[in-house]
C-alpha cells in the first residue's frame, strides 16, 4: 500500500512541522485582577504624576472604562507587581474600581525594568492639534456639545475649548 502524501494524516503533513519561535508566542495571559493585589514597581521611571492628570484619566475611566489594560507579574502571596500602567492603576483607584484588567507575564527583573522604561520611553503622545482633530471629529460626528465632549473624554470643559481654538489658527501655525 502507497503511504498517504498528505491527506489524512492532519495538518502538520500538510503545512508542515515548523517550530514556532517562543518569542513570539504569547507571553503573557489577560485577567481581571483585584485592584488592591496590586502593587507599584519601586523601580519606575515615572516619579512624577499630575495630579490634575490622574483626576481626568480617572473622570474617563468612569465614563469609558479601562480602555488599555495594565501589564504586571506574580510577586507572590496573591499579589501583582505592576510592570506598566502606574497611571492608569492610580486613576482606577481615584474611579473606585475594584478590579482591573491586567496582562500578567512572567518577568525577571532585567526584563520588568525594561518594559517599564520602555513603557515610557516608546510612547508617542499625540500632539496638540491631532487631539484639537479628534475632539471636532466626536463633536461633528456624534453630534456633541463641548460640555458633553469634555465628559466623555474626561477633560476640563475649558481644556476642550482650548483644544478646539487651536484649529482656528492659519495651517502654516498648525503644521509647525
Amino acid at each position: 500500500m502507497k503511504p498517504q502524501k498528505g491527506l489524512g494524516r492532519g495538518l502538520d503533513a500538510i503545512f508542515g512541522t515548523e517550530k514556532v519561535d517562543a518569542r513570539l508566542r504569547p507571553m503573557s495571559r489577560m485577567d481581571e485582577i483585584d485592584i488592591a493585589a496590586i502593587v507599584p514597581n519601586p523601580t519606575q521611571p515615572r516619579t512624577q504624576f499630575d495630579e490634575e492628570a490622574l483626576d481626568e484619566l480617572a473622570d474617563s475611566i468612569r465614563q469609558l472604562g479601562v480602555i488599555q489594560p495594565v501589564t504586571v507579574r506574580p510577586a507572590g502571596d496573591g499579589r501583582y507587581l505592576l510592570i506598566s500602567g502606574e497611571r492608569r492603576w492610580r486613576a482606577a483607584q481615584r474611579a473606585d474600581l475594584k478590579t482591573l484588567p491586567a496582562y500578567v507575564r512572567e518577568a525577571d527583573d532585567e526584563n520588568l525594568h525594561a518594559m517599564a522604561l520602555v513603557e515610557n520611553i516608546q510612547r508617542q503622545d499625540l500632539n496638540a492639534i491631532e487631539i484639537a482633530l479628534g475632539m471636532q471629529r466626536l463633536i461633528d460626528e456624534c453630534s456633541l456639545t463641548q460640555d458633553a465632549l469634555s465628559e466623555k473624554v474626561g477633560k476640563k470643559r475649558s481644556s476642550v475649548s482650548n483644544y478646539l481654538r487651536l484649529l482656528k489658527l492659519p495651517d502654516e501655525v498648525q503644521l509647525a
